[in-house]
């Protein structure tokens, strides 16, 4: 089976990180975005530049015909997706009380909604691997991130459930579960936050998006070929 990886929400971040990293081992490579076209497309050059085969899409995941039509265009530049990689994502902080129904219905439509909407169609290909990202916070829960936490949890019970359905048809599915990265979602957080968190995990920093690359890497490779079901928590030892 032909090395070809969608992975959705990499203009930046961890998204980011892991196209680069499976671009350079060898896969071909489609990054998706949503509104960062100037970023999704500097990565394409960067990448081609380093001879690697990538492709930027355009599509909002929580649109089915949009996500279709973007499996298309890379079946028709690369062939059949072999590897999906569910990063796309939205996330913030809010107290309960002040979450409104928009809110609630936008985390669940890209978070949940966009995942579902490609599993659709990487479940035909009959082989290949399926990596959601998930958070530390849908294994714990967090304090003011419960429209998030909701979320990652229930991609949690998708990758377990999931991973038992299409086991027999030969593909894997697996999911990582990172901890505090060092990304621009941790920008609206006040700066001192950043040492408090770094200290309160026992390997003493935050991660990089470079770390989860690696993880969902190893989870796509054929070392990993014996391994569906699992959520790999990528934290420092942050919930310990």
């Amino acid at each position: 089976m032909e090395k070809i990886a969608l992975v959705t929400g990499s203009s930046r971040g961890i998204g980011r990180a892991v196209a680069t990293e499976l671009a350079r081992q060898g896969w071909a490579v489609c990054i998706n975005y949503r509104e960062r076209e100037d970023s999704a497309r500097s990565l394409v050059e960067q990448l081609t530049g380093e001879g690697c085969r990538v492709m930027a899409v355009q599509a909002d995941v929580a649109c089915r015909e949009q996500v279709n039509t973007m499996v298309r265009q890379v079946e028709d530049t690369f062939g059949p997706v072999s590897l999906l990689v569910n990063n796309a994502g939205v996330a913030g902080q809010a107290l309960f009380q002040d979450i409104t129904d928009e809110l609630w219905h936008r985390y669940f439509s890209v978070n949940v909604d966009g995942a579902y909407h490609a599993i659709q169609v990487m479940r035909k290909q009959g082989g290949g691997a399926i990596i959601n990202t998930s958070s530390i916070w849908g294994l714990r829960g967090a304090s003011c991130e419960v429209t998030y936490s909701c979320t990652k949890a229930a991609l949690i019970g998708l990758t377990r459930s999931l991973a038992a359905e299409l086991a027999p048809t030969h593909i894997r599915v697996n999911c990582v579960a990172p901890g505090v990265i060092r990304t621009d979602m941790l920008d609206a957080l006040p700066a001192e936050v950043l040492p408090q968190l770094a200290q309160e995990t026992p390997m003493g920093r935050l991660g990089t998006p470079e770390d989860i690359a690696h993880a969902v890497a190893f989870l796509a490779s054929d070392k990993a070929d014996f391994i569906t079901g699992q959520v790999l928590t990528c934290d420092g030892g942050f919930i310990l």
